[in-house]
């Protein structure tokens, strides 16, 4: 027992170091250098399930830790009982914690057949690979992979518009096992400069290409055009948002604070959070009101708000969207568009003939439709691509975006349902990710927050507390160059998924020829 115990618990150590390197954890970004190395080094003890155990035990601590937020919106906000919710969460910890399982299954057959210097940079892939597995099966939920957790540290993450964020957990897990290689091969002077030269050599170029790249975009944003921008985070209590009575106070908050935004010189564009407008059209009086302000100001509008879309059936249920509206100075519609990533059991329900149980959380979400990424909203030299709060955990939609001509993003959301959880600090995590990958300044209103202004360098220029209402006006700056990463450094993650996948494949054959 105390054979298979003290694996298991070196490798839930990794899980806790994790958590406390990550935003909302412990905010200890250095821990990711050595975070992993007590489940690296159980890999090769026992038999292979003993491998998979331990990455089923870290991932398990992690994801508990990292996504406890869960509860709070099943329960608080979903209608879910605590004895649906808690199940729920550990659900969803351990079907997170499978990839790990896989990985550390892989990575014992890896380590016990292929050269420490193959297993040095294939087992990395491995990762990124399931990882990015992660983010397509079940319509996906990568949730703050670990390159993540350096979002904060701008000196480090310059490299994201080479090879995205997935490049950069390819390096935080090469340099966890380079840790765990050079210990166990210290005394074999080869295989150590096999080890560490190459990895040298890597983080040598890595550094080299981030202080350079942070100059230069730094420069870059300096010199373009520019826009301004008015945030308005209403912060209104979910619990009462769509509550009859309160509708006209939600667009009073958010009119009173777009009015201290609008002197002299007025912003370009106000940008309210998702369902900020309760829905469009609004009331007369609501609607003379808003359109007052924007004459008054020569403002434009963008704001979420759920549409329905009556003219799309002329019979049955006309389809309700989760969208952004784009107002010009006069209040007529200029740009519309309609959620294309939908959160499961957030948005919709999957499968709710089957599961009669949740009837309460259908009735607390709705039933959206989705939409697709075309256009980006125009205003003036501006052309905005919008993220719909999930929408930003999702790379590929940035990329969409800037594919199609956006030279700005804008994240509208509403995390309210998070609660004063950790949930809010990785989605302002993941959207600097956005903004770097992409090189395009991003802008946040969030309904509850955080609201930030992220440059495209990732330096968080503004930002708002929580459950504070919050209004800033800033200039942002409108780029037009395509980046590495969205030409072809997109690829460098299902490249690694094909990497990954051979090392196993050959680490297995050639466990089959030993055998032979």
């Amino acid at each position: 027992m105390t054979a298979l115990l003290h694996p298991l618990l070196q490798a839930a150590a990794s899980g806790l170091l994790l958590w406390l390197a990550f935003p909302g954890g412990g905010a200890m970004p250095a821990l990711l250098a050595v975070a992993l190395a007590p489940l690296f080094a159980t890999l090769r003890l026992g038999m292979p399930r003993m491998a998979a155990l331990a990455g089923l035990s870290a991932g398990l601590v992690h994801h508990l830790l990292l996504l406890y937020w869960i509860t709070i919106v099943l329960s608080t906000y979903g209608g879910l009982p605590w004895f649906l919710s808690g199940p729920a969460l550990l659900l969803l910890a351990l079907y997170m914690s499978l990839y790990w399982a896989l990985f550390a299954l892989g990575a014992r057959l890896a380590l016990d057949t292929l050269p420490p210097w193959a297993c040095l940079w294939l087992l990395p892939a491995l990762w990124v690979g399931l990882d990015w597995l992660r983010s397509l099966l079940f319509s996906g939920f990568p949730w703050m992979d670990l390159g993540y957790a350096l979002a904060g540290q701008p000196l480090l993450i310059q490299t994201a518009d080479l090879v995205g964020h997935y490049g950069l957990t390819y390096v935080i897990v090469l340099v966890n096992l380079l840790v765990v290689l050079l210990l166990r091969h210290r005394r074999h002077r080869p295989t150590l400069a096999a080890l560490f030269l190459p990895a040298c050599l890597l983080l040598l170029c890595a550094g080299l290409y981030t202080r350079q790249r942070l100059a230069e975009v730094k420069t870059l944003t300096e010199e373009a055009p520019r826009i301004t921008l008015g945030v308005v985070q209403g912060n209104i209590d979910q619990a009462v948002k769509w509550s009859p009575q309160q509708l006209q106070k939600t667009v009073d908050s958010h009119l009173q604070l777009s009015e201290k935004l609008a002197v002299d010189p007025a912003p370009q564009l106000l940008v309210w959070p998702e369902t900020a407008l309760p829905h469009y059209p609004l009331d007369e009086m609501l609607m003379r009101r808003l359109e007052t302000l924007l004459l008054r100001h020569q403002v434009a509008l963008l704001s979420g708000v759920p549409w329905l879309e009556m003219s799309a059936r002329p019979t049955g249920k006309p389809p309700l969207y989760n969208s952004a509206l784009l107002l010009d100075r006069r209040g007529k519609v200029a740009g519309l568009y309609h959620k294309s990533h939908l959160v499961p059991f957030g948005e919709y329900v999957p499968l709710q003939e089957l599961l009669p149980f949740i009837a309460p959380l259908v009735q607390a979400v709705g039933d959206f439709s989705a939409g697709t990424i075309e256009s980006p909203l125009p205003l003036g030299d501006a052309r905005l691509g919008v993220l719909i709060c999930f929408e930003s955990v999702f790379p590929e939609l940035s990329r969409r975006w800037v594919a199609a001509g956006a030279n700005l993003l804008v994240n509208l959301t509403n995390d309210a349902w998070y609660g004063r959880s950790s949930a809010p600090q990785h989605s302002l995590a993941m959207a600097v990710l956005r903004a770097v990958e992409t090189r395009r300044s991003l802008v946040r209103s969030a309904n509850t927050g955080i609201s930030a202004y992220i440059e495209p360098s990732g330096a968080i220029s503004a930002r708002s507390e929580i459950f504070v209402p919050w209004a800033e006006k800033r200039g942002v700056a409108l780029l037009d160059e395509k980046t590495v990463w969205m030409r072809f450094g997109h690829l460098f993650a299902p490249l690694s998924l094909a990497a990954g996948f051979f090392a196993v494949a050959l680490a297995s054959t050639l466990r089959r020829r030993r055998k032979e």
